[in-house]
């Protein structure tokens, strides 16, 4: 969601509640609904500090969730550019098959993975470079000690990029379930429609109109918010980029030229090269 698109919906419903809050006032008696003000307000306040309370639990359960998926992002960049150090230290044909397929995988992660996150349907499967990349280590064989050393390293490596990525995946899913997403919006409307009793007509139309819209601007903007964490992959402003694998792939090519060249088995957006 964009930010034009964000701030529309917060200044419609900001306007809707503000209307209806002029509209019930016109008919209101002076004083408000309420015969003990008092009371009233310190029922709002428990109400409203139930909401807030709710509220910070989960910006603070959705805030860990997507730095998760940011820092799984950037963990799996980085191990894949130094998984690509590691295998230029192993036997040929492996070195030349494993660098290539890294390429790949990196290219792949940007234009199939991210794309589909944004989407929302990448789902628990396996990267199909990820896949390669264990099947071409099944046939390498290392000797000396510097290529033993650099298997060994590879292998503990793998398993750190494909927890990475999990991390990195995890994110898309969205952490709030449904029955929470219900009770925020219940409450949201509790609070609304309690404060259409607080309709004075003895009051000026501007302080009744400040008060509502200040209430609906501040929901309205938090659960727009709750849903931008719970979907870092949005594709709007601040959603999750790979950057971070970007720069890798920048600097696979710049190692690769170091390496004597490296031949990817893919196309430039990571698919498979026909046989």
């Amino acid at each position: 969601m964009s930010v034009v698109a964000a701030s529309a919906i917060v200044v419609v419903v900001t306007a809707g509640a503000v209307t209806v809050m002029l509209l019930v006032r016109r008919g209101a008696p002076g004083g408000s609904y309420f015969e003990d003000g008092d009371r009233a307000a310190g029922v709002f306040g428990v109400l409203a500090t139930g909401f807030a309370v709710l509220a910070g639990f989960v910006v603070f359960l959705t805030f860990e969730s997507y730095d998760t998926s940011r820092s799984g992002a950037e963990t799996e960049a980085r191990i894949v550019g130094e998984q690509f150090e590691t295998v230029q230290f192993l036997p040929a044909p492996a070195r030349e098959r494993l660098s290539g397929e890294l390429v790949c995988y990196a290219r792949n992660v940007i234009h199939k993975e991210w794309p589909r996150m944004h989407s929302g349907d990448l789902g628990p499967g396996l990267n199909p470079w990820g896949v390669a990349l264990f099947k071409s280590l099944e046939g390498t064989e290392p000797r000396s000690a510097a290529e033993q050393a650099a298997f060994s390293k590879y292998l503990d490596q793998r398993s750190d990029r494909e927890d990475a990525r999990a991390d990195r995946i995890h994110g898309g899913e969205g952490v709030i379930p449904t029955t929470l997403w219900i009770v925020l919006f219940l409450s949201a409307g509790i609070l609304f429609v309690f404060m259409l009793f607080f309709a004075d007509s003895g009051e000026r139309a501007l302080v009744q109109a400040t008060m509502m819209g200040g209430v609906a601007l501040l929901v309205s903007s938090l659960l727009l918010l709750l849903w931008f964490l719970d979907n870092p992959y949005h594709g709007g402003v601040g959603s999750l980029q790979p950057a971070a694998m970007e720069r890798t792939l920048g600097l696979l090519r710049q190692e690769a030229n170091i390496a004597g060249g490296v031949e990817p088995p893919c196309d430039a957006a990571g698919s498979q090269r026909p046989a």
